[in-house]
């Protein structure tokens, strides 16, 4: 199977608002997983990256991943690594990517979509 980047790019947080980095309709039957760097975080940051997807067409988003980072992501001693692998999800009908810095200064955010 060939893997291909669908989209990418920099997100610049603004604290306590969760912003769409990629949502893809019309996704029936792809498998979407996602890259995100997480190395501008310091302690005292919190950042939110949630994955929704969509079960029948006209239905509703529902939240299908959820994973919280705290402080500083670049600290081997803790076992924390900048980046993050969202797990591959099948879309069905809608699959979105946002991420929300809850408490912090605003940082930059790498990303990138890859399908099959």
């Amino acid at each position: 199977m060939t893997r291909a980047i669908l989209a990418s790019g920099t997100q610049t947080a603004t604290i306590n608002t969760e912003h769409t980095l990629r949502d893809e309709t019309g996704s029936e039957g792809k498998v979407l997983d996602a890259i995100i760097d997480l190395g501008n975080m310091v302690s005292g940051d919190t950042t939110e990256i949630r994955v929704y997807v969509k079960t029948l067409t006209g239905g509703t988003l529902r939240r299908a991943y959820y994973q919280k980072f705290v402080g500083s992501q670049d600290d081997e001693a803790a076992i924390k690594s900048p980046i993050v692998y969202v797990p591959a999800i099948t879309a069905t009908t809608e699959w979105k990517l946002t991420l929300k810095q809850t408490v912090g200064t605003g940082r930059n955010y790498d990303w990138k979509v890859i399908t099959d």
